[in-house]
């Protein structure tokens, strides 16, 4: 649930990095780690030595942006751009400045420079737009959600949604309907080993994963279950899923042609794009209705946790159209973040099958000592968190974290002025070896106490505007990991490697297929 720092839930936040994008240097293809070299250590933070040089001293290839953009589709164009930014730090070091048409930023990389970045932020943080979300909106004149707002509004919605969605005390509520998701998950998968009658299920996984996340995401925020981890789905829900996808599919194209131009000529993605939401919205109106007829009918609460929708009605401290909203951008956003995410992960552990069992054996350990209580078990579980993180960190969800400055700077000696977007790379963080040890080493452990994570850990992003879904989206991956274990071995093909491209968010660039074998 991050698109998106994740939806990323973060991912949808940082899709117009895909805008800010310059540099030279050799072949991005075969070399995904990044190594820059510079006088000052990655360890040191602004002004350590010397005299703060000024803003256009800054390196980069910031002073032609038509010269920027003839390199950047040189250089393998959109589906590229994490490792084009790879290939900038290592070609200027850990700061650069970049200019294509009206999108200027600094992009950092050091996390010692990310704490700085994020001191600065002010007290309404504020990243970049996704334009064809907000053009929808005023087209429907639709309010906002938390993750489109700014200034006092975003503040003020932000601080309610908090306690409902984020706090440490409501992670209690999503588990059990998490947790009945991810035993469901199970039985799909035993049904189609069974069905292959091959004692195992081989399969590229995304759409399953896509499916259960969907499902997830649906069952905490709306309280109801879409059934779509059955082989029959509802005309209507399967229309709601091919929606989501339209959604994302036909923002890609607004991230560089403006949604006002393609609405004026009427251009079918602005057509399809504005079909797609009409009909996530109008899921979430269903939603509403069922939880109004349900409070009529039943308004004494039998115990159990109704989701985050219902929750937030009742409260009755935002208006319904406020909650609709922030809602409906948190499922949207918590699809294609989450199932990447753990598609990634199990592709790492079939790769590493030794560490498939530790951590195997410490999920049948916390199991036996909390007696099958999962809020219990989901605290003696740090090598599957480990493994969660360290997935975000070889395949981040965004490209890089965005903040607009309120107060000067100054980061490797470099004075950056207030305005300025600040971008942290965090795909080329996660990649450098002078910040990760071996970093191309899936290692879980790296996240284990006795190592210093500082401002290092960042999928989810850091502060007051740090991924809203966050909660929910780590407990539903940590049960999914818990209970995949619990039952099947994974598997993949040998000498077959994945890389990475970029679509909205980074996505493997062919089909990963793995194979589910019973443990028993």
């Amino acid at each position: 649930m991050m698109v998106k720092g994740s939806l990323r839930w973060t991912a949808v936040a940082n899709f117009h990095s895909l805008r800010v994008v310059t540099g030279k240097g050799n072949d991005l293809r075969g070399g995904p780690v990044c190594s820059f070299h510079s006088a000052t250590s990655p360890c040191l933070s602004h002004a350590a030595s010397g005299t703060v040089r000024s803003y256009d001293e800054i390196p980069g290839n910031w002073r032609n942006s038509l010269a920027s953009l003839y390199t950047f589709w040189k250089l393998g164009g959109l589906k590229n751009i994490h490792r084009i930014m790879v290939n900038n730090f290592n070609t200027f070091g850990p700061i650069y400045r970049e200019k294509v048409g009206y999108y200027e930023s600094v992009n950092i990389i050091n996390p010692v420079d990310a704490a700085i970045l994020f001191k600065a932020e002010g007290r309404y943080p504020e990243r970049l737009t996704v334009e064809a979300w907000t053009a929808y909106r005023d087209y429907r004149t639709r309010r906002y959600g938390v993750l489109l707002k700014n200034g006092e509004d975003w503040r003020s919605s932000r601080v309610i949604l908090n306690k409902e969605v984020i706090s440490p005390q409501v992670v209690g509520n999503f588990v059990p309907l998490l947790d009945e998701v991810g035993q469901d998950f199970v039985s799909r998968v035993h049904k189609q080993i069974e069905r292959s009658g091959k004692g195992r299920w081989t399969a590229d996984l995304s759409h399953e994963l896509f499916r259960f996340a969907l499902e997830s995401v649906s069952h905490v925020l709306y309280g109801e279950r879409l059934g779509l981890l059955q082989d029959h789905i509802d005309p209507d829900t399967q229309k709601f899923i091919d929606c989501i996808t339209l959604m994302f599919k036909t923002t890609s194209p607004m991230l560089y042609i403006p949604p006002a131009l393609l609405r004026r000529v009427g251009a079918k993605v602005w057509r399809d794009h504005v079909e797609a939401w009409d009909t996530i919205f109008s899921h979430a109106d269903r939603c509403i209705q069922n939880i109004y007829r349900k409070l009529r009918q039943s308004p004494a609460s039998d115990g159990k946790y109704p989701g985050v929708l219902a929750s937030l009605l009742m409260l009755d401290k935002l208006s319904i159209e406020d909650i609709k909203a922030s809602v409906t951008e948190l499922m949207a956003g918590g699809v294609d973040t989450t199932s990447i995410t753990l598609l990634w992960t199990m592709y790492e552990l079939a790769r590493y099958p030794d560490l498939q069992e530790q951590l195997r054996a410490e999920v049948q350990d916390a199991w036996a000592s909390s007696q099958g209580d999962m809020i219990k078990m989901l605290k003696s579980i740090p090598l599957v968190k480990g493994a969660i993180k360290e997935t975000l960190r070889l395949h981040p969800v965004a490209v890089s974290l965005q903040r607009y400055i309120t107060e000067d700077i100054v980061i490797q000696n470099y004075h950056i002025p207030s305005g300025t977007l600040v971008q942290l790379g965090l795909y080329a963080m996660g990649r450098n070896p002078q910040i990760f040890p071996r970093p191309l080493q899936y290692n879980p452990a790296r996240w284990l106490k006795g190592e210093s994570h500082y401002f290092k850990s960042l999928s989810f992003g850091f502060g007051p505007r740090q991924c809203l879904g966050r909660r929910i989206a780590e407990i539903e991956m940590q049960l999914f990991l818990i209970h995949l274990l619990q039952n099947f071995k994974i598997e993949k093909q040998r000498q077959v490697d994945v890389g990475s491209t970029f679509e909205l968010i980074i996505l493997p660039d062919k089909p990963i297929l793995l194979t589910l074998r019973p443990l028993h």
